[in-house]
């Protein structure tokens, strides 16, 4: 039995994203998909306080990161004794890098959120059934 393939289009994945853009493509109104909602920060003096708010969450960041890294290496040293100068570096490093990462990932996200930018983004995503619905040409094998 052989099986014929037509093209690229019946590869899972593309054939996946392709299904779900032709249905979002479908519920837009003809005129819909060249309008974009605005963004609040696309204001200056919104973006403006919105970033100065962002830059003071990281300040306060920064010094907690920094006094955990002090009281982390700290213990480290009272329980453990003189180790490699490596091992307090990688530590000190670890830490500063998780808390910052993610700390500063998460200020982004309460500054999108707080300034109304989430809003503006056009989020209308098919439903699992018109996703996941059989379908309608559907392929026969070949003998």
């Amino acid at each position: 039995m052989f099986w014929r393939s037509s093209g690229w289009q019946d590869l899972p994945l593309i054939g996946h994203c392709l299904r779900i853009f032709t249905v979002a493509m479908k519920q837009r109104e003809p005129h819909e998909s060249l309008m974009v909602k605005k963004s609040p920060l696309d204001d200056p003096e919104n973006a403006a306080h919105a970033w100065a708010r962002y830059r003071q969450i990281m300040k306060i960041l920064m010094s907690v990161t920094v006094a955990t890294v002090l009281i982390a290496v700290g213990l480290l040293y009272a329980y453990n004794g003189a180790i490699s100068v490596h091992f307090y570096i990688a530590t000190a490093l670890g830490i500063s890098f998780t808390m910052l990462l993610g700390g500063g990932l998460m200020g982004l996200a309460f500054l999108s959120n707080g300034t109304g930018h989430d809003e503006s983004v056009d989020n209308r995503l098919p439903s699992a059934d018109e996703l996941w619905a059989p379908k309608d040409d559907a392929r026969k094998d070949d003998d």
